[in-house]
């Protein structure tokens, strides 16, 4: 039935005793606040919205969904661009209320609930001068952009989130509580590092952190109109750059502060640095760019948290965002003039195209290893819409659609999952590409009857 709705008021009512956590009916005051999520595109009516704080609630809200055939949607920090913590009518597992961040300095690792933002973790790991691979947004949740892979500023140093993954406590979809590492039921902690939610619940996880206290970083921007030179050039650059070098190229508005007036709604072809090592060695690493005359540049010594945080403020929750992505190998001409055409008409301020290099230590893992199929790609490329006023989201949909069309034929094929709205299973095929039917494999033993489907949906087979 894949309803709440006009289920029985007394099987509620009991459900509602076994959690310690809250349920949020449609009824209650709370839930139109409660059901929002990120992206203010996204619009869903959950039938219920279990807000949990321990790990016995999730099992007793997996156990009342699957036995009232209930649809389960999965919320960590509702990031997600296509809305895929959320659902209609079914009920929404909250893990919000999951919360925790352990730091073990004896090796370095670190245990953080199924509930928390990057921002939590980088502010605890940050005082022991240690630092755990993640994305670029500090109120991402742990949970999603771990499970599908995270790229972001110490890609090339120290791998992706899920090479640093050590170990989870799961919550499968018969209920039952599982902890997975490289011991513990291997093929679910291999499909996990890359697979997406599709296999059960994170509880928690468990990762190794590095010595890092702080960076050298931020933004260097060139006139729109030299994104072709300044693309050639970067592609050649950044691969043999040393891996303590860390930076994505973007076409870009520069929407007002922090960044001084002469610069605000002009687009610019931007990249966004980050260096991880020694201070000295920066000034004669980081000339090529400089040799390039920038027209601004604003890149310092900072905190690391504080380069996680850069773009918080531009972009809060409850924006319209529109998403489309692909892997690509090279910046050959075709693509660096797709990205002048549509850097050079960028519909609002906030949106914009990044370019993610995936090589160095994130490139030393192999295709096979996690279910993340594309470490041969040299970057890993999204395009978003963005704006505030939902007036505007047919302009930056059509913009984004338009600028992916023009590229993907000159794409690998496939995308980084947490970049992907909800784009159909032939999508999905392509972005794991010959880890699929592992994975495939993998959830029928473990969810037969893909209980766990409200995300980059993997169907049981094999």
């Amino acid at each position: 039935m894949e309803m709440v709705i006009g289920m029985d008021a007394d099987l509620i009512a009991s459900f509602k005793k076994e959690i310690r956590g809250e349920v949020v009916m449609p009824s209650d005051g709370s839930y139109n606040s409660i059901r929002k999520v990120y992206n203010g595109m996204i619009d869903k009516y959950p039938g219920m919205i279990v807000k949990c704080v321990d790990v016995a609630d999730v099992i007793a809200s997996v156990n009342f969904g699957r036995e009232n055939d209930l649809l389960i949607a999965v919320r960590g920090g509702g990031h997600n661009g296509g809305g895929l913590g959320l659902c209609d009518d079914g009920m929404v597992i909250d893990l919000s209320g999951i919360k925790f961040v352990q730091v073990d300095t004896s090796n370095n690792t670190v245990r953080v609930g199924g509930g928390n933002i990057w921002g939590e973790v980088d502010h605890a790991t940050h005082a022991f001068g240690l630092a755990i691979p993640s994305g670029m947004i500090s109120t991402t949740g742990v949970g999603g952009l771990t499970l599908g892979g995270g790229v972001g500023y110490l890609t090339r140093k120290y791998g992706l989130t899920i090479d640093n993954l050590l170990e989870a406590d799961m919550v499968l979809a018969d209920g039952s509580f599982v902890t997975v590492n490289a011991k513990q039921h291997p093929d679910l902690f291999w499909a996990i590092r890359g697979g997406g939610g599709n296999f059960g619940i994170v509880t928690s996880f468990k990762f190794q952190a590095h010595p890092l206290k702080t960076v050298i970083g931020g933004p260097t921007l060139w006139p729109i109109e030299q994104t072709e030179e300044i693309m050639a050039w970067y592609d050649e650059f950044i691969h043999k750059a040393p891996e303590d070098l860390n930076g994505f190229i973007a076409t870009m508005v520069i929407p007002g502060p922090p960044f001084p007036e002469h610069l605000h709604n002009k687009q610019f072809c931007g990249i966004v640095w980050c260096y991880t090592g020694h201070p000295d060695k920066f000034e004669e690493i980081f000339k090529p760019v400089l040799d390039k005359k920038p027209l601004f540049q604003h890149v310092g010594e900072m905190p690391y948290p504080s380069i996680q945080t850069m773009f918080d403020g531009l972009l809060p929750p409850g924006l319209q965002w529109y998403w489309r992505a692909d892997f690509f190998n090279k910046l050959g001409s075709e693509i660096r003039s797709a990205h002048l055409k549509y850097g050079s008409k960028i519909p609002t301020p906030l949106s914009q195209m990044h370019l993610y290099p995936i090589s160095g230590a994130a490139s030393r893992v192999g295709n096979t290893d996690t279910p993340w199929a594309y470490r041969d790609a040299k970057y890993a490329g999204v395009i978003v819409g963005v704006d505030p006023d939902a007036a505007n989201a047919g302009k930056i949909t059509n913009w984004c659609k338009d600028y992916y069309n023009e590229l993907h034929p000159h794409s690998s094929g496939g995308a980084y999952s947490n970049f992907m709205m909800n784009e159909g299973q032939e999508r999905v095929k392509a972005s794991y590409k010959h880890n699929y039917q592992r994975l495939a494999h993998i959830k029928r033993h473990h969810d037969p009857n893909n209980l766990f489907r409200v995300n980059q949906n993997i169907l049981p087979s094999g």
